[in-house]
């Protein structure tokens, strides 16, 4: 196939950019032009582009979404724990304030072993509650360790 003939004016810093990328590729000017200006007209690259950065974001929302899910399971467990332990404790007497901190600091201690012991184990509470949503309303469901509800 012939190919029509195009004669253009570039300005001089183009024509350089243009001489130096041909001879790095050890192409001719004309097909690098050539290419350079099919590539521009190309639809396809651009919307390949966009497709591709419109699947990331997608991605990247759905990890958001579950990271906020993750955050208000968090966030209602520790509130429902505090609310909880501050109705159902009494307050100790200012005497005993000594051996129940010292208990207190033994309690924490293998609260911290356990919990280490249950993050290494790879289960977690997130696994146990799951979160489903129905028509608006969100409906909870707890699992036991099987995994069955």
């Amino acid at each position: 196939m012939k190919k029509a003939q195009l004669s253009i004016y570039l300005d001089p810093e183009t024509f350089r950019s243009l001489d130096a990328f041909a001879k790095r590729q050890g192409k001719p000017k004309s097909l690098v032009a050539e290419a350079a200006i099919a590539s521009f007209l190309s639809p396809d690259d651009s919307d390949r582009r966009e497709a591709a950065i419109a699947k990331r974001l997608d991605r990247i929302v759905r990890v958001l979404e579950r990271l906020e899910r993750n955050d208000s399971v968090t966030l209602e467990t520790i509130a429902l724990f505090i609310r909880f332990w501050l109705t159902s404790t009494p307050a100790l007497p200012e005497h005993s304030s000594p051996a129940a901190r010292a208990k207190g600091a033994e309690r924490y201690d293998r609260f911290v072993e356990a919990l280490g012991r249950r993050l290494s184990s790879g289960s977690t509470i997130l696994k146990e509650v799951s979160i489903e949503s129905n028509d608006g309303g969100n409906t909870v469901r707890v699992r036991d360790e099987s995994g069955s509800p």
